[in-house]
């Protein structure tokens, strides 16, 4: 008994601390871009290539994927938001893709704080049109990040291996009162 007490204490101490500094292997990221005094901000995880084909293979086509990596990637609007013809009033969303070979669609859902591969598409709020692009030299690991656009609008840029997709909005003046549960 002794013995086994002495072995599961040695063995805690030189393991132990080696377990626990395991690298993760797809971080939590952020990204927020400020646009007439409101924040947009996403927070989601970020994995790695690692000689893994992407596209088509650990992304697969014609599935919605999580946008990401483990909790759900997470949209955050102290705005409300145009894409297109689509009005999307501030609050808080889940973002997923559909990614195919040739387009891809961005869709805002309206369920939050899940586990990234809960979906539920009753809950979808919008399923957007998304412009492919490809990459000369590949990005080893998942980025999404804003770039401007004017003084009222940015784009939304998904960047993974070979592949860029992107979608513009506009930042609205926040006139209305209504918020998302209404729509």
């Amino acid at each position: 008994m002794k013995q086994t007490l002495i072995v599961t204490i040695v063995s805690t101490a030189l393991f132990g601390p080696s377990f626990s500094q395991q690298p993760i292997l797809s971080p939590r990221d952020s990204t927020e871009i400020l646009i007439k005094g409101k924040k947009i901000s996403i927070n989601y995880g970020r994995p790695s290539m690692r000689g893994r084909v992407i596209m088509g293979g650990l992304v697969p086509y014609n599935k919605v994927w999580r946008t990401g990596a483990n909790e759900a990637t997470a949209l955050e609007t102290e705005a409300d938001l145009q894409f297109g013809d689509v009005v999307l009033p501030k609050g808080s969303y889940t973002l997923y893709t559909l990614p195919s070979a040739g387009e891809w669609k961005l869709i805002i859902n309206k369920q939050t704080g899940q586990w990234g591969t809960v979906y539920n598409p009753e809950l979808d709020f919008a399923r957007l049109a998304m412009k492919k692009d490809s990459l000369k030299t590949p990005v080893e690991k998942f980025t999404m990040s804003f770039r401007r656009n004017g003084n009222d609008g940015a784009i939304l840029v998904l960047e993974w291996e070979r592949t860029m997709v992107s979608i513009a909005f506009k930042v609205l003046n926040n006139n209305s009162s209504r918020s998302r549960e209404e729509f």
